[in-house]
């Protein structure tokens, strides 16, 4: 192997012990081993375990982010785009499971971001522009889009965790009509003030 593809080698294997065991219990002689290198090897290509992770999850929230980005950067209804929002999300998580479970294990204390929430913040900065609009249009108050479009990207990845680790016994199609149903019909009758009912 040449070096870019010993290092492409590493990377693959390392997502795949982080993603069964996650960082903190994964272990350089068991990813070599995975390999079948030596532990220098790791350390000459990454500095480490540490090393290894950043690539891996740079790559994946990378990669997933570019997934979504397309979808939004789409024409289409506010419903459409939803629809195809939901789809690139389940698409990433079918294509990438190691990579999806990596983004959704805890990240380690020494990590800086790199977790599935960093991600969703990046994302939503996106949704948000597409809520604003349609926020402004419909005279709701555009200052809460950043909330909507938390709240929407985090039923998206925590359904599409929930379908992945249950052994995606639904299609994908199926579970993104289910994600859609719920989250647009509850936003079709959004309340200009809304209000707790115990306020």
């Amino acid at each position: 192997m040449t070096g870019k593809q010993r290092r492409e080698q590493l990377i693959t294997v390392g997502r795949k012990v982080f993603a069964e065991r996650g960082v903190g219990s994964a272990t350089v002689e068991e990813i070599a081993h995975e390999a079948g290198v030596t532990k220098p090897l790791i350390y000459e290509h990454f500095g480490g375990k540490e090393g290894l992770y950043a690539v891996v999850v740079d790559r994946e929230m990378a990669s997933m982010l570019e997934t979504i980005a397309d979808a939004l950067s789409l024409p289409g209804t506010p419903r459409q785009l939803l629809e195809q929002t939901t789809l690139a999300v389940l698409d990433y998580i079918e294509e990438s499971p190691d990579g999806f479970r990596v983004l959704t294990h805890d990240s380690p204390s020494w990590h800086n971001g790199g977790s599935l929430g960093s991600l969703m913040s990046d994302i939503a900065v996106q949704v948000e522009r597409a809520l604003a609009a349609t926020f402004k249009k419909n005279k709701l108050d555009t200052r809460t889009a950043p909330i909507y479009a938390q709240m929407l990207l985090g039923a998206i990845a925590l359904t599409g965790e929930w379908w992945l680790e249950s052994g995606r016994k639904i299609t994908k199609n199926e579970l993104a009509t289910h994600v859609v149903n719920l989250i647009w019909n509850g936003l079709t009758g959004l309340e200009s003030k809304p209000r707790l009912s115990q306020s």
